[in-house]
């Protein structure tokens, strides 16, 4: 099986690798007469898009994105849709060097003891350029699910995170950090400069709030809406880490303190805390749902590190090319991109059972 595809009923499958001619995803099971336009995807791959700042990698991709099926007349049809977005600017000479050496910390040595052939220039399928395809195929789920807002953002750049006391919304945009904060985001340009410099790289948090999912969406036990979540995110290259709501730090908490208390409201329960993400036992619970994800850094750097080659001989090896110092600020809309993603499906799961 070769597990490209994700979803149940809202599904969709990517394909292309970094330095391939083209990379892409297709849609299937979208409702139709949805309107779907390409310059209505187009702005969050821009959102997306390399070489827009010092910040990030300097390939240079317009990411134009071509639908080639399942658009009639500016409407879905119901049938796949197909999303293509031709690569431009590679420079696969960049790579010639770990044609038979394995980057520390990528999946070079894992995708070779798998296939046994791999696809080195830029590293193929693990490449981050493969989640293009999917914040393509996260613009159509938006469609899906016109009343759910979805916001990301960077809350943390190395071991230096926001101030929620300094949360603005309105700032999220005004930065190439995607920071709501903007006394951090004066200090990232100065670390994630000086890691840019310094041939290194630095993780990040990545933070994703949906507003407006109604209670009901997910399924106890084996489609949990969280555990779909987790997946998602987990999907994306370079993740090492999720939490949904509190997450780890629930651990700290007091069974009365990591409850989220309730009050009759005029439209249903008035909750008093949101320890849970808006997720109680697989299902939404109406509030706010709320997923961290952590970006490791990129494991494409100048400095030199000890790995080995092919025959398993020792090497040392630094990475030539155009990467990321900080590869998590670009994940806010494909973080966002699979939020969409898993919503879209789980609407679509339940209004299947219960109408």
């Amino acid at each position: 099986m070769s597990m490209n595809t994700f979803g149940r009923v809202f599904r969709f499958t990517t394909w292309g690798e970094s330095h391939g001619p083209a990379l892409g995803a297709v849609v299937d099971g979208c409702p139709p007469r949805l309107a779907l336009s390409e310059t209505g995807i187009q702005p969050w791959l821009d959102k997306r898009r390399p070489g827009t700042s010092k910040f990030t990698t300097q390939r240079n991709e317009p990411d134009q994105v071509r639908i080639l099926s399942g658009v009639f007349e500016g409407q879905t049809t119901g049938t796949p849709i197909s999303l293509m977005i031709e690569n431009t600017d590679q420079r696969s000479k960049d790579y010639g060097e770990i044609a038979k050496a394995y980057r520390p910390g990528h999946a070079d040595y894992a995708y070779d003891a798998k296939y046994g052939h791999r696809d080195y220039r830029g590293g193929g399928r693990s490449s981050a350029r493969e989640t293009a395809a999917r914040v393509a195929a996260g613009a159509v789920a938006r469609l899906v699910i016109p009343e759910v807002t979805i916001t990301g953002y960077v809350s943390q750049i190395g071991d230096d995170r926001i101030d929620m006391a300094n949360f603005d919304a309105a700032e999220i945009g005004n930065n190439p950090f995607f920071c709501p904060d903007a006394a951090a985001a004066e200090r990232w340009a100065k670390l994630v400069d000086e890691v840019r410099l310094a041939g290194s790289s630095v993780g990040a948090v990545v933070e994703c709030v949906a507003s407006g999912v109604p209670a009901g969406w997910g399924a106890p036990l084996y489609a949990k809406l969280d555990a779909d979540l987790a997946s998602a995110m987990m999907g994306i290259n370079a993740v090492k880490g999720v939490e949904i709501g509190e997450g780890f730090a629930a651990a700290t908490l007091r069974g009365e303190d990591n409850a989220d208390e309730m009050r009759p409201g005029a439209e249903g329960p008035q909750f008093l805390a949101n320890h849970a993400g808006g997720i109680a036992g697989g299902i939404s619970t109406g509030q706010p749902v709320v997923c961290r994800v952590a970006f490791k850094p990129t494991s494409s750097i100048l400095i030199e590190r000890q790995t080995i080659n092919s025959a398993g001989e020792a090497v040392d090896l630094r990475t030539k090319g155009r990467h990321d110092p900080c590869v998590g600020i670009r994940g806010v809309p494909v973080v966002e991109a699979m939020m969409a993603l898993v919503l879209a499906d789980h609407k679509l799961l339940h209004r299947a059972q219960v109408g």
